[in-house]
């Protein structure tokens, strides 16, 4: 495996990791759906503190999926597509090679 390719894996992996929540993926879905919000407005939707949506938003946001702005006294997170394009691409690439490898094994089964 090349140095790039490896390079793009491991941010993918970090991707993933950051996705493997519940309670992340429910956050994301939210801001994906309405649009960017502050952390108050999302702890008033979730049953979870003020205090755990913020780490399971810094979570995200080091995984440079959400990026988070000052504005006034609140921070207010929105979706950075780029780095879940990029997560969609891997998954894609999986999924031929699963394509692929079902279509081989169906093929071996039918020659006996």
């Amino acid at each position: 495996m090349s140095k790039k390719r490896g390079e793009r894996l491991a941010a993918a992996a970090v991707v993933f990791a950051a996705l493997g929540d519940p309670t992340r993926l429910a956050l994301l879905q939210r801001l994906a759906q309405d649009g960017p919000a502050s952390i108050s407005a999302l702890a008033d939707q979730f049953a979870i503190t003020r205090q755990g949506v913020t780490k399971h938003l810094n979570v995200l946001a080091s995984a440079d999926v959400l990026d988070g702005a000052r504005q006034g006294r609140e921070r207010v997170f929105a979706i950075k597509p780029t780095r879940l394009l990029e997560a969609q691409q891997w998954l894609e690439i999986i999924a031929i090679g699963w394509d692929d490898a079902l279509s081989r094994l169906k093929s071996h089964v039918e020659r006996r």
